[in-house]
This record gives C-alpha cells, structure tokens and sequence, in this order.
C-alpha cells in the first residue's frame, strides 16, 4: 500500500494516534478524531492545545490507529506526515464540518461538554495533515 493510500485509509479509523515533536526531540502521542479533506487528513483542537504550541516549531507528524484511550496495536509502523494549522474562521467551519459529519451526535455531545466546562471559552483550529 502507498503512503498516501495509508493516509486515506487513517481517515476512515475512529482514532488516530497523533505524534507531534517538542523541541527536543521528544515525541508526544495524543488520541484525537480524524477526519478527511481529499488526500489531505483533519484533526480539531483548541488553539492553545500542546499540539499547536509543538506544530509551531516542528510541522512534522506521525499517525498510527489506536483505540479511544491511545493504545496502539503491536507492530504498527507510523506514517509520516506535515500538519498545517488553519486558523482562518471560513476554511475552519469547512473542515470541521468533516470530523461533525463523521462523528455527528458524539461530536455534538462531547463540544456542548466542552462549552459547558471552562475550556468551552479555547478557540479551536483544524490541523491539516499531508504527506
């Protein structure tokens, strides 16, 4: 299978393994949603989240499937990738309308939470992720 065909087919798992980069070096693996835009993957997370603090130095990532708490399968290779963060309001609506149609009522329910909560005030952007 070819790498952006791996990549299309991470679009379709309920969660991805999101590994970003800290300065050092040192990789850091989240569990988020996914969700696709062509040949292109979309994540959401809240501007101020570690993730974009560490995509700002270090654009590159890596992404495996994994379970809704992060547990990756043994013997699974990551795919390299680069993350774009989208922050203009228009393009963000459009992307984020792929991660709500895939997870409809959970996506509902889990940002009516996230409002709910004091973290309901982040302003989240859309991470766009290629080969």
């Amino acid at each position: 299978m070819s790498d952006d065909t791996a990549l299309a087919a991470l679009g379709d798992e309920r969660f991805v393994s999101l590994t970003t980069f800290r300065r050092s070096g040192e990789a850091v693996s989240t569990p988020v949603w996914v969700g696709r835009d062509g040949d292109a993957l979309v994540v959401t997370t809240p501007r101020d989240s570690g993730k974009v603090k560490r995509l700002r130095s270090d654009d590159r990532v890596e992404l495996r499937p994994c379970s809704r708490s992060g547990r990756i399968a043994d013997g699974v290779a990551p795919l390299a990738g680069r993350a774009d963060i989208v922050t203009d309001a228009g393009e963000r609506d459009r992307l984020t309308a792929a991660i709500r149609r895939k997870y409809a009522v959970e996506y509902r329910v889990v940002m009516a939470l996230e409002r709910l909560s004091r973290s309901g005030r982040r302003v989240r952007v859309i991470l766009r992720i290629t080969r």
